[in-house]
């Protein structure tokens, strides 16, 4: 039996391998990358492989390669390649790519969404149709909704109210939460959340703001002195969505485009469940390691909400293309 051999333009994609000398055993590889460590138990990478698994599982001539940890791209780098057609799939914090579409900004907005049941809700909002239609126009697709919850931790001293954080040097997870930060007297330097522990042991960052699973799997515990967990009042709360390259979509079957859908909707439910529980984690963690945890009543969250409203709200209604829109359709679902 003779092998057929291909020869691949470089960053195509989706690779076919044909099998034998006829077409039906064609097999379609994606290639799926993100930042997180893998093999280790982070609740994202294993949301990617239960999307591979269950690709494989349908036998639909369809293979999800994962590159966990920045190993294909770094993670600023992702949505670029995705919407150029260079990778296929992608789970990455939205925000990261507001820089390209500011309106992304709004998925990562202090004290926007209130609870993991809150944000649930928001998948299926006018609110949320406006954010995918600008994720489609730009040439990628949601293949699972996620949300994050998040807090701080501090070398210095516990963050609850803004006066807190005067003086501190702090990553601050996208710009809507960095200008609410600096107008209550923080420095910012912005960077990825895998980056966040080589900061904070080099004394780059005094304090972070990131999720619950991203505090937990880059061991921040070792650098903080204190975590402001979630909590009932928590004011993080991110999108964080596994995304497609409409152009590897395109090239699919309609089986295959089953497949996956079918396989995003088993890993968002998944997600959904392992999310809530990460907060659980954190706290438990963090604790065990003798940082103190601290949470913010809701007098902290108002007065940082406040602070956000004239800086945060303000200027993304004021610059961004349909920002008053936009916040005021999440605002609307309770």
């Amino acid at each position: 039996m003779k092998t057929l051999h291909l020869k691949f333009i470089k960053y195509v994609p989706i690779t076919i391998l044909l099998i034998g000398s006829g077409l039906a055993n064609a097999q379609t590889i994606l290639r799926a990358s993100h930042q997180f460590p893998g093999g280790t138990g982070d609740v994202r990478d294993e949301m990617i492989r239960i999307i591979a698994q269950e690709v494989e599982n349908a036998d639909v001539g369809l293979t999800m390669r994962v590159y966990p940890g920045q190993s294909l791209f770094k993670a600023t780098d992702q949505w670029s390649a995705l919407t150029r057609g260079r990778l296929d799939i992608a789970l990455l914090p939205l925000d990261y790519a507001s820089g390209r579409h500011p309106e992304f900004s709004a998925t990562l907005m202090p004290g926007l969404v209130k609870s993991h049941a809150h944000a649930r809700r928001l998948n299926d909002s006018p609110f949320m149709e406006d954010i995918k239609a600008i994720v489609n126009s730009a040439g990628a697709m949601v293949l699972a909704d996620t949300w994050l919850a998040g807090g701080f931790a501090s070398s210095e001293r516990c963050i609850l109210s803004p006066d807190d954080i005067q003086g501190q040097v702090i990553r601050a997870a996208g710009p809507a939460f960095e200008r609410m930060m600096v107008a209550a007297g923080a420095s910012i330097t912005s960077m990825p959340s895998s980056e966040i522990y080589t900061a904070m042991q080099t004394g780059v960052l005094d304090a972070a703001s990131t999720s619950s699973a991203s505090f937990v799997t880059f061991r921040l515990h070792e650098h903080t002195a204190c975590l402001t967990a979630p909590g009932e009042n928590g004011l993080w709360f991110m999108y964080e969505p596994v995304l497609m390259s409409q152009r590897s979509w395109s090239r699919l079957n309609d089986e295959q485009k089953e497949a996956l859908q079918a396989a995003g909707q088993i890993a968002e439910e998944y997600f959904f469940e392992q999310a809530q529980l990460l907060d659980n984690d954190l706290e438990q963690i963090f604790g065990e390691a003798g940082v103190e945890v601290v949470h913010m009543t809701a007098e902290h969250t108002e007065a940082w909400r406040n602070i956000a409203e004239e800086t945060s709200y303000k200027i993304f209604a004021e610059e961004v293309p349909n920002g008053a829109d936009l916040i005021e359709k999440a605002l609307s679902v309770n």
